[in-house]
């Protein structure tokens, strides 16, 4: 795999390695919804929220739609959607291995 397409992969993976962009995707992944009502769900500061929102912006991962004075976000497409489905079935099969693992890394 060339250097640049790793490179890309990486930041793509980043933009989900965040607990609080993890909690913020879990929020919109069955309906879009304002900062603040993302801020309310998952006890956030709206400030935080707001940085970790353009992060998964500027990484393609989720969109904002502007209805007068809000803005509602929501995953990108189905892909996303199933791609983070896709997170909760393999750490079903490899759950306590991980919960176990000594050499994470924060």
């Amino acid at each position: 795999m060339e250097t640049n397409k790793l490179d890309t992969k990486v930041k793509l993976i980043h933009g989900f390695s965040n607990k609080t962009r993890l909690l913020i995707l879990e929020s919109i992944k069955e309906d879009e919804k304002t900062v603040s009502q993302i801020v309310e769900e998952i006890n956030g500061n709206q400030s935080n929220i707001s940085q970790h929102l353009a992060c998964l912006k500027d990484c393609g991962i989720i969109v904002g739609r502007n209805e007068g004075k809000y803005c509602y976000y929501s995953l990108r497409n189905e892909k996303v959607r199933s791609f983070l489905n896709m997170f909760d079935s393999v750490l079903e099969d490899v759950e306590d291995e991980v919960s176990c693992c000594k050499n994470y890394i924060v």
